[in-house]
């Protein structure tokens, strides 16, 4: 059963231009935004709402601080990616106790836009995620690797193409690491852009994912509603038609899903569009919050909790 909980916008928030007359000019929005504000604010998404939320208590969640246990090794490094045509960089957390030659369930992490992959999670790196106390319970040991990206939203550009790297170049190079290897599994979760991105490589390789987890993904329900927001996202309608992940959701059938978003996130409708063709059983919930770090944070830990669940079974 798809579990959303909706809830109508606040009519009563302050409109940019009022606040502006209060005295808050473009750089102290920024300021306050963070990177993921800026990025909806650079790309005309809602020009400074989130800012004005941010402001008047609307983006406030509530979340426990992170416990982890010892963390385990990390290995990062870098390989000429023939699918990207540049040099990219990697990391691969491992879960405490454990380093390189444990063979181990893998999480593919894929980072949001302005991105790369040594702050592709919110508040934590690879080996701190996989360290992650949830509920007083360890995690169960599984790897984390995330990787350069660019900001082409995780699906294919004639020039750059993310996720065939991701596909025929990472996870085969985690694989020779003992990571993601049958009978292990091979989960995917993202952030934003990269939360579009895990959904993505799901639908797109439903054989090879075995559970996602997208915390306020990035969706848009046309071509032009992406093009006014980022054009660099989608280089033709064709192509957003091909990477549509609302219309590609039925192939997530048989697919551990979980989707967080929050109720001010801009991205919301999208989100919602999605959440109607998910397919029966996924984790489907909108909750206070708006596409911040404090919203990404909040969902880290049950997302990978999910993961881990479904990565064991």
């Amino acid at each position: 059963m798809i579990d959303a909980k909706f809830s109508e916008p606040d009519p009563s928030l302050w409109s940019r231009r009022r606040l502006l007359r209060a005295g808050v000019g473009g750089a102290a929005l920024l300021a306050v935004a963070g990177a993921a504000g800026f990025e909806l604010i650079s790309h005309g998404v809602l020009p400074g709402q989130q800012t004005l939320d941010q402001l008047d208590g609307a983006c406030s969640v509530d979340r426990t601080p992170l416990a982890h246990s010892a963390v385990g090794a990390s290995v990062s490094g870098t390989f000429y990616s023939t699918a990207r045509r540049r040099i990219v960089a990697y990391s691969v957390g491992y879960p405490p106790g454990h380093g390189p030659g444990s063979a181990l369930p893998l999480i593919v992490m894929l980072h949001g836009f302005g991105a790369n992959h040594s702050d592709a999670m919110a508040g934590m790196n690879p080996t701190q995620a996989v360290a992650l106390r949830v509920d007083g319970h360890q995690l169960a040991p599984m790897a984390l690797v995330t990787v350069d990206g660019g900001g082409g939203y995780w699906n294919p550009h004639p020039d750059d193409d993310p996720m065939g790297m991701v596909v025929d170049e990472l996870i085969p190079l985690c694989q020779r690491l003992g990571l993601g290897r049958s009978p292990q599994k091979i989960g995917t979760m993202g952030i934003s852009m990269g939360g579009y991105g895990a959904l993505l490589l799901a639908e797109k390789h439903p054989d090879l994912i075995s559970a996602v987890a997208a915390i306020s993904p990035a969706i848009w329900t046309s071509y032009s509603e992406a093009q006014s927001a980022n054009a660099a996202a989608f280089d033709s309608d064709e192509s957003f038609r091909r990477n549509d992940a609302i219309a590609l959701a039925p192939r997530l059938k048989g697919i551990p899903v979980r989707v967080a978003a929050g109720d001010r996130d801009p991205f919301r409708p999208g989100v919602e569009a999605l959440f109607g063709v998910l397919p029966v059983g996924s984790t489907a919930r909108i909750s206070r919050g708006c596409h911040t770090g404090p919203f990404f944070e909040s969902q880290e830990p049950p997302s990978l909790s999910f993961l881990a669940k479904h990565l064991a079974d």
